[in-house]
Parts: C-alpha cells; sequence; structure tokens
C-alpha cells in the first residue's frame, strides 16, 4: 500500500474547509490541513494571474486516489482545480498506520460526524 500527500488549492477558506470536510467525513483523507493566506501567481486564458488562496495538504492511500480526484472536480469553484500527488517515501510508522486505519475502518455511510461551531 502506498501513501500520498495530496496537494490542492481553493479560492478561500471556506471552500476548502468544505472540501477538507466532505474528503475526511467521506474517509477518503485521514487529514486534512487547511493553510489560508498563500498568494498565488498563474497564468490563466492568456493573462497572468495574482489570486489569495488557500493550501490543501491531504493525507491518504493510493486507493483512495481516483475518489479525491472525483470528490474535489464535483466540489471545487475552480473549472480545473489543482490536484497533485506527492508519494510518500517514508514517514513515522505509527502516524502512516494512523493514515491506513482512518481511510480503511468503519463504514462510509457509519462515519459520525463531528459538529464544531468554528466552522
Amino acid at each position: 500500500m502506498g501513501f500520498f500527500l495530496v496537494l490542492s488549492t481553493a479560492g478561500s477558506e471556506k471552500e476548502g474547509q468544505r472540501i477538507g470536510k466532505i474528503l475526511v467525513e467521506k474517509r477518503l483523507a485521514a487529514c486534512v490541513n487547511v493553510i489560508p493566506g498563500i498568494i498565488s501567481f498563474f497564468f490563466w486564458e492568456g493573462k497572468l494571474c495574482k489570486d489569495k488562496e488557500v493550501m490543501l495538504l491531504i493525507k491518504t492511500t493510493e486507493k483512495n486516489l481516483r475518489e479525491i480526484i472525483n470528490n474535489i472536480r464535483k466540489i471545487h469553484s475552480y473549472s480545473v482545480p489543482e490536484i497533485i500527488f506527492l508519494k510518500i517515501g517514508k514517514g513515522d510508522k505509527e502516524y502512516l498506520d494512523w493514515i491506513r486505519e482512518t481511510v480503511e475502518t468503519g463504514t462510509k455511510k457509519g462515519v459520525k460526524k463531528i459538529i464544531d461551531n468554528r466552522y
């Protein structure tokens, strides 16, 4: 089994949190960090753009990559969202075990939702 760090960006913190929450609730990711305050420069439709975005760091296993792509594309406001996979060559065994156990245990239908009023 391979472990992966998936990089993606979102146009707002709210959108990034929504994507992260859905991926974790569906057990497609063990953890999603939403890092606000990044500035991105890129060409889009022939123009140089500068936008404020949030970075998503998504920790998962190889078997979930296709579903992560499908979910991000479905949820995301961008027509071409950033979705980049980085294979995790090595890591702390306990942490990698936690990733595996988190995305593989329980049924996706029966995931208990945690309500946090901060979001």
